[in-house]
């Protein structure tokens, strides 16, 4: 009797087409599919029979997970963070859960200096006030030197050494905060004090979620800006609209607006002295075609019974 073709479903992607993926599948002779939707209903239609699915940022919860029946095998993650996947779910069903911790790090280090710069020099300002006729230097929002600023990053893995090895080399100074304390970490309230730039570089976890709240924005530096190129539920959105409007900070850089929706989250989008990206800062040729090749690659290692290189415990 011929064994049937795995079918592997691919929830979401932001990228143009799924040819690397497939290429790598190919080895597996896979029925490759993508999901219609997004939606927790579609998912669970495209889940069922499913022995792999990989995920970016849908929803793949408990149901979906159901729906795929017993032969669900391995769920991989387009990414490194996992809270879009109900991880408790399929670790009780023996379901292993993949992630890709290395393939954006150059990337979103860039990104974030690059929020950096555009909003201390006033970039987006002067586009604007360049494209209605106007050239004032009055346009920009009070634009200084960045060297010899400080950087705060808050979180010291890769993409936040990154950012480090980079800023130092434009001569800014950096004080660094991770949550557990290692060395060379300074105390949060310090950091919050002393810097130029407070720069997000967290996974989202509970004890993650809002850390930036009305508090974390009142002890900021005055004139300071907020630069977050994590997630963006790590910002508690209203304590940030209102923070821009009463200070003490200068400005924004965000990689993504949390509840954009919300009034708060419009109010976020539409302030002056905000610089909004949609969730891009992960985005290169290179970065992509790296992730779409190791999240692939992880469905291909379960199905062929090898140990995946990545897993969450």
């Amino acid at each position: 009797m011929t064994k049937p073709r795995p079918k592997v479903l691919i929830t979401d992607h932001t990228w143009p087409d799924t040819g690397v993926e497939r290429g790598i599948l190919a080895e597996l002779d896979a029925d490759v599919v993508e999901a219609p939707a997004a939606d927790e209903e579609s998912l669970i239609e495209a889940a069922r029979g499913a022995d792999a699915i990989i995920t970016c940022f849908a929803n793949v919860s408990e149901r979906v997970i159901e729906a795929a029946g017993t032969g669900l095998r391995v769920i991989a993650r387009y990414g490194t963070g996992v809270d879009n996947i109900d991880v408790g779910a399929a670790t009780a069903r023996g379901i292993p859960v993949t992630y890709v911790p290395v393939y954006c790090v150059d990337e979103v280090a860039e990104h974030a200096l690059a929020l950096i710069f555009a909003l201390e020099r006033g970039v987006t300002s002067y586009d604007r006030a360049s494209r209605g006729g106007g050239s004032a230097l009055d346009t920009g929002l009070g634009t200084r030197r960045i060297s010899g600023r400080t950087l705060g990053l808050i979180g010291g893995g890769r993409i936040g050494r990154a950012v480090e090895q980079r800023a130092t080399a434009l001569g800014m100074s950096v004080l660094m905060h991770h949550p557990s304390g290692r060395d060379g970490s300074v105390p949060l309230p310090r950091l919050l004090a002393e810097a130029d730039y407070v720069s997000l570089h967290l996974p989202l976890t509970d004890g993650t979620r809002h850390l930036v709240n009305h508090e974390f924005l009142a002890a900021m530096r005055p004139g300071s800006f907020l630069i977050n190129t994590a997630r963006g539920p790590i910002v508690d959105t209203a304590a940030l609209a209102q923070a821009l409007n009463d200070g003490p900070i200068a400005g924004a850089g965000l990689d993504m607006v949390d509840d954009a929706e919300s009034a708060a989250g419009h109010a976020v989008l539409e302030h002056p002295r905000t610089i909004v990206t949609p969730h891009v800062a992960f985005y290169s040729d290179e970065s992509i075609a790296s992730l779409a090749d190791q999240a692939a690659r992880s469905v291909v290692d379960v199905l062929t019974g090898r140990e995946p290189a990545n897993t969450v415990s």
